[in-house]
C-alpha cells in the first residue's frame, strides 16, 4: 500500500484540526493545554486509510507564534492542505503558511475552504476568489478548492475524493536508500524505554538496526518499530514511525536530530547553498542573523552572501551607503549560511529562513555544499565555485551530470590530499552502491585519478608523476655514486602534504612505464652508478685496506692517506660500497663485511664449545680477538643488535 504524508497549513482556528478528525476520526491535538485553549501548540498526528492509499496526516498549528513548530512538520510532506476558512478566508498566517510550502517545493497539494457551514454562497465564492489569487502561478494553481464542513459533514466526501486523486498523483519517497529519521518527538514508554517518532524521508529502519542519533554520533539500537501504533518488522520511506532505541536516555535526544546510518551525511555548521528571497520580504543583508529550520531542526546562524546566482543579474543593492552586499525581494543568489551549533545537512535539503527578529519568513532555498572548503566568499571564484555546484533538486534527470560535476569540483579543490571516495556519499549525496560508477566516470572523463578510496584531480597526479621525475634527474646529477632517494624521502619532499595512497599509485604507474625504477631508493631507470679513474682507484684502496685491517680498521682520513685521495671521494666511495653490502660501519667505524661475517662464526663457534653458560666480557672479547677497547665496545654492541650476544651486566651471553 502506497504511503503518502499529508500535512496541513493554514491561519489559526480556520479548522485544520477538526478537518483532520472529521477525516480520520482522531483527535490530533494531544496536549492538555491544546484542548483546553481549543488551539494547537505543537504537531499533531493522524492515521487513515483512502482506498489504496495510506495516509498519514501531519496537523501543525496555525499561530504565529508557533511556526516553528509548525516548520518541524511540513518539511517531511509529501502533500499539504491549505485551510483557509469560508467566513474569514485568506489571512496572515495562509500566506505564510503557503509562502512556506512554496519555498519547500512541496509538490503538491489542494485547498478546503472549511466551516463552508457559516458562509453564504457570495462568501465562499469571494473566498475562492481570494484564494485562487493568492496560489496564482505556485504549484497550486489549478488545484482543487474543496468547500467542507467538518461539523455538518458537507462537502467531506468530495473532499476525500480530490485528496485521494491528489495523493494518487505523489511519488513515492525511495525506500532503497540511506535512511534517514527526523525527530519531531521523544518520550519514554513504560516497559519500552525511549521513543522517537518522525516522518521516515528516505530508506527503511527495522528492528536491531544500528544507527546513530546526529548531531552527536550517539550509537543506538532499534529495539522495535511501529507505524501507525502497529508494531511492524520495518519502517519504509513516505511513513509515520515510533522507533524504540535501546542505548540512550529520553534526556539525550531531542527534536531537530535525526536517526542516519553512520557515515553517511554531515555534520556540519557550514553549508553553501541557494536562496529565494519572498517579493514580500524585505532584502537579506550580509551578515544578517537568521533562523534556519530543515526537516524538524531549527538552528541560529548568520548569512554571508556570496553573490548572484544568475550571471545578469545583482544580488541586491549594496550602495556606497550601506557598504554591504544583500539579496533584494523576489531575487535568488548564493550565500554561505554559518550555524551556532551543528546540524546534520545533505546536498540538496530544502530550508526555510525566518528573520531573527519579529520571527517572520523571509527566505527559503536548498544546499548546495553541506562542508565547503575554508574559503572567502566575496569573490568571483567563489560564485564561479557555486554556479558549478547548482542544481535543481527537484529536476532528477539532470541531477545525476549535476552530482558528477560537483563531485569534479570538489576533486580539484582536495588538491594533493585527494576526496575520499565515501565523501561522495557524505557530501554529494550519491548511494553506496552507486560510488564506484560514479567514480568511475569521473576516472573515464579524465577529471580524475583513482588510487584506493581516494579520488585526485588528473592535473595534481600527473604533476605529481613529472615532479618525481624531475627529483631523480636532480639527484642523480647531483650525486652519480648514489643509487637513488629514498623512497620516503622522495615523498616528505614532494608530497608531504598529500595522500600517501596517491604517491604509491604514482609510483607503480612510472614503473610501468620503466621509467623509474622502484625499491627502497628510487632511481630513474636510465641511471647507472659510474666512478671517475680516481674513484675506482680509491675504491680498490679502500677495499683492500678494510680486508687487511681486520678488527681494527682504520678511520676515513687514514683511509683517503692510504688511497691517496680526497676524503671527500673516500666519504662517497664508503657510501656505495655500504650500499652494495661491501663494508658496513659500526658506531663511527667501517668494517669490511666479510671480516664482520667471520666475527660472528667465530663467536657462534664459542657458544657450541661452551654450552648453555657460555659467555664473554669486554676483556675476554680484547685478549681472544687482539683489539683495544676502543674496537671492542663497538663490535660487542653490534654482536648484541645482530642477536648473537645479550648484555648481562658486564658480561655477554652467547646466543
Amino acid at each position: 500500500m502506497k504511503s503518502v504524508i499529508v500535512g496541513t497549513a493554514g491561519h489559526i482556528d480556520h479548522g485544520k484540526s477538526a478537518l483532520v478528525q472529521a477525516l480520520t476520526g482522531t483527535d490530533p491535538d494531544r496536549l492538555k493545554e491544546e484542548k483546553a485553549r481549543g488551539i494547537t501548540i505543537d504537531l499533531g498526528f493522524a492515521h487513515h486509510v483512502l482506498g489504496d492509499l495510506d495516509v498519514a496526516f501531519v496537523d501543525v498549528p496555525g499561530h504565529e507564534r508557533f511556526v516553528k513548530n509548525m516548520l518541524a512538520g511540513v518539511g517531511g510532506i509529501d502533500l499539504v492542505v491549505l485551510v483557509v476558512a469560508a467566513d474569514e478566508s485568506v489571512m496572515p498566517q495562509t500566506r505564510e503558511h503557503f509562502d512556506i510550502c512554496r519555498l519547500l517545493h512541496v509538490p503538491a497539494g489542494l485547498v478546503a475552504l472549511t466551516k463552508s457551514d457559516l458562509a453564504d454562497a457570495d462568501m465562499l465564492e469571494i473566498a475562492r476568489l481570494e484564494v485562487q489569487e493568492l496560489v496564482a502561478g505556485s504549484f497550486l494553481e489549478g488545484a482543487p478548492v474543496v468547500p467542507v464542513s467538518s461539523r455538518t459533514g458537507a462537502g467531506l466526501e468530495a473532499f476525500r475524493a480530490a485528496l485521494a486523486a491528489a495523493a494518487a498523483g505523489v511519488r513515492g519517497r525511495a525506500s532503497d536508500t540511506k535512511p534517514r529519521l527526523p525527530i519531531d518527538r521523544v518520550f519514554s514508554m513504560k516497559g519500552f524505554g525511549t521513543v522517537v517518532t518522525g516522518t521516515l524521508v528516505s530508506g527503511r529502519i527495522g528492528a536491531d538496526d544500528e544507527l546513530i542519533v546526529a548531531p552527536g554520533n550517539r550509537r543506538v539500537k532499534v529495539r522495535g518499530v511501529q507505524v501507525h501504533r502497529e508494531k511492524r518488522s520495518e519502517a519504509v520511506a513516505g511513513q509515520r514511525a515510533a522507533v524504540n532505541l535501546g542505548g540512550i536516555d529520553v534526556a539525550e535526544i531531542a527534536r531537530g536530530q535525526s536517526l542516519i546510518r553512520e557515515r553517511t551525511f554531515e555534520e556540519t555548521r557550514v553549508v553553501d547553498a541557494v536562496v529565494e528571497v519572498l517579493p514580500t520580504a524585505k532584502a537579506l543583508q550580509h551578515g544578517a542573523r537568521v533562523r534556519f529550520h530543515q526537516g524538524t531542526t531549527e538552528i541560529l546562524g548568520r548569512v554571508a552572501v556570496i553573490g548572484p546566482a544568475e550571471p545578469s543579474a545583482r544580488a541586491g543593492s549594496a550602495t556606497s551607503a550601506e557598504r554591504r552586499p544583500a539579496v533584494g525581494a523576489g531575487s535568488r543568489a548564493f550565500v554561505r549560511l554559518r550555524l551556532e551549533r551543528p546540524a546534520i545537512l545533505a546536498r540538496g535539503d530544502r530550508y526555510i529562513l525566518r528573520a531573527y527578529s519579529p520571527a517572520i519568513t523571509i527566505a527559503g532555498g536548498h544546499i548546495l555544499d553541506p562542508k565547503p572548503p575554508r574559503a572567502g566568499v566575496r569573490s568571483a571564484g567563489a560564485i564561479d565555485r557555486c554556479r558549478r555546484l547548482d542544481f535543481a533538486p527537484e529536476d532528477e534527470t539532470a541531477r545525476a551530470a549535476a552530482d558528477l560535476r560537483a563531485a569534479s569540483l570538489m576533486v580539484e579543490e582536495a588538491g594533493r590530499a585527494g576526496l575520499p571516495v565515501p565523501a561522495l556519499v557524505t557530501r554529494i549525496g550519491l548511494e553506496a552502491r552507486s560510488v564506484d560508477s560514479a567514480a568511475d566516470a569521473l576516472v573515464a572523463s579524465g577529471a580524475a585519478v583513482r588510487a584506493g578510496d581516494t579520488l585526485v584531480s588528473a592535473s595534481v597526479f600527473e604533476a605529481l608523476k613529472a615532479s618525481i621525475v624531475a627529483l631523480l634527474a636532480e639527484h642523480h646529477r647531483r650525486q652519480p655514486l648514489s643509487e637513488g632517494v629514498p623512497r620516503e624521502e622522495a615523498r616528505e619532499r614532494l608530497f608531504a602534504h598529500g595522500s600517501a595512497v596517491v604517491f604509491e599509485r604514482a609510483l607503480a604507474e612510472l614503473a610501468a612505464t620503466a621509467g623509474v625504477s622502484v625499491r627502497e631508493r628510487l632511481a630513474l631507470a636510465t641511471h647507472h652508478v659510474e666512478l671517475s679513474p680516481e674513484e675506482e682507484r680509491a675504491r680498490d684502496a679502500v677495499v683492500g685496506a678494510l680486508q687487511a685491517a681486520g678488527l681494527t680498521p682504520p678511520d676515513t682520513a687514514t683511509l683517503a692517506a692510504q688511497a691517496g685521495a680526497s676524503v671527500a671521494v673516500v666519504d662517497r666511495v664508503l657510501k656505495l660500497l655500504q650500499r652494495q653490502k661491501v663494508v658496513a660501519k659500526v658506531d663511527t667505524l667501517w668494517f669490511h663485511d666479510e671480516t664482520l661475517k667471520a666475527l660472528k662464526a667465530e663467536v657462534a663457534a664459542l657458544k657450541a664449545a661452551g654450552g648453555a653458560a657460555a659467555r664473554i666480557d669486554v676483556s675476554t672479547f680484547k685478549e681472544r680477538f687482539g683489539v683495544t677497547r676502543k674496537f671492542a665496545i663497538p663490535l660487542l654492541e653490534y654482536l648484541d643488535r645482530e642477536r648473537i650476544t645479550r648484555r648481562v651486566g658486564d658480561a655477554r651471553v652467547l646466543l
